[in-house]
């Protein structure tokens, strides 16, 4: 069998279910294709399958919440940073709502809050009205939004004698988003290390441009794909400016400006674009803004009576920046569409004078404002547009630095 996980370290997390005993071969399965495994188990799923099992194929010792505590090291955070990918398998439902809310109340749930792997990989195993439980799904959600991808339950016989989703996924499916995840890691990591020391400035989110002292005009975006660039662009060593209109959690050392107008954000931008290597646009900018805001709440003054705002044309910052750039700096803007996707992201890269384009669909399902995913088509000058997606806003984010890198290279 190729060795297709050569050298990575794989820590599996096993909770108590029915499908705990599915952890033997998850085990197999990923020693068989040349990681290093390390288990470790809530004392619910050692009710289902004996830790000294999973110790004898992985040829480690299990983390228990009775070997923790016989430990005299920290063994949880020793263990989570040891880990390359991080795959909680099965999943079950009390485990999963116990992640969701940053709970810790066994060592396996201490191990997966000390985790900081980018790649951690949920499979859950449930019956199927727990698994389509809303609370269930809202735990989910959010951890996606936390960076957890999801191996979704299989459709089959359940312990309680029926067909219905909620089994644990097959072993091979699983082993298989591992093995993507790694692989897509190591390659973009690679890739990425370019970026170190360079200073790079990013916008994110929606612009507000104020009618009264209480509105204001706005778009549909969360800012979570500029938050995205700025995380993956700091883990690459760079040193990352985020200029953004909403405030959101990102690492400590992202220096992040606030700016709501597209007039307050242009300014901010040129102030720091003196000595950046590369701008990435990812806010979405309002083309136009009031000539001029109310100073006092508008009221409404009838039942009939429309309301006329004098709208003026904000400035075009991607433009702006785009004719001002100095050789050697790189400018990538955005292109958010709902058709026309590739004529319309080439246009924009000839008219912006930017080094690349990257155009979302949208209207594409998993795609476009405040989701956790993205669908991406890159545009550069003389070169076939690359397509990434669908993936989560991280490792989009990651793809789109890595042709920022090839620029740099061609340059």
């Amino acid at each position: 069998m190729k060795k297709t996980l050569s050298d990575k370290n794989i820590l599996l997390a096993v909770t108590g279910g029915i499908a705990a005993y599915k952890a033997t071969e998850l085990v197999r399965a990923f020693v068989k294709r040349g990681a290093n495994v390390k288990v470790v188990m809530t004392p619910s799923a050692e009710t289902f399958i004996p830790a000294k099992t999973l110790a004898i194929l992985s040829k480690q010792d299990v983390l228990t919440d009775e070997t923790q505590e016989a430990s005299s090291e920290v063994a949880h955070v020793k263990l989570a940073r040891w880990a390359d990918a991080l795959v909680v398998a099965p999943a079950t439902a009390n485990t999963l709502a116990k992640m969701a809310n940053g709970l810790a109340d066994n060592v396996l749930t201490e191990t997966l809050l000390a985790s900081a792997t980018p790649v951690k990989i949920i499979a859950p195993a449930m019956n199927d009205q727990m698994w389509g439980n809303a609370a269930t799904q809202r735990n989910v959600k959010r951890l996606r939004q936390d960076g957890y991808s999801l191996v979704e339950p299989a459709t089959g016989f359940l312990a309680e004698g029926y067909e219905a989703k909620g089994r644990l996924a097959e072993t091979k499916d699983i082993v298989s988003e591992v093995e993507r995840q790694l692989v897509e890691k190591t390659a973009l990591d690679n890739g990425l290390a370019h970026l170190a020391g360079q200073k790079i400035v990013i916008t994110a989110g929606g612009t507000r441009e104020p009618i009264d002292p209480v509105r204001f005009l706005t778009n549909r975006s969360s800012g979570k794909m500029g938050y995205a660039l700025a995380e993956a662009a700091n883990t690459a060593g760079a040193d990352v400016t985020l200029i953004a209109t909403v405030q959101r959690d990102c690492s400590a050392n992202i220096n992040v400006r606030i700016a709501e107008s597209a007039e307050a954000m242009l300014q901010a931008v040129q102030e720091e674009m003196v000595d950046t290597n590369v701008f990435i646009s990812a806010a979405a900018v309002s083309d136009y803004r009031l000539k001029e805001p109310f100073t006092d709440k508008v009221k409404k003054q009838g039942d009939d009576d429309g309301l006329t705002l004098n709208l003026v044309q904000n400035p075009d910052i991607l433009k702006t920046v785009g004719m001002a750039k100095k050789p050697g700096q790189i400018v990538v803007g955005f292109a958010a569409e709902t058709k026309d996707l590739l004529a319309n992201a080439k246009a924009k890269l000839s008219k912006k004078n930017a080094d690349m384009i990257v155009g979302n669909d949208v209207t594409k399902a998993g795609a476009g404002f405040d989701q956790d995913t993205n669908v991406v088509t890159m545009v550069r000058p003389e070169q076939d547009p690359v397509e990434e997606g669908p993936a989560s806003k991280l490792n989009i984010a990651k793809a789109i630095l890595n042709q920022v890198v090839k620029i740099q290279e061609m340059q």
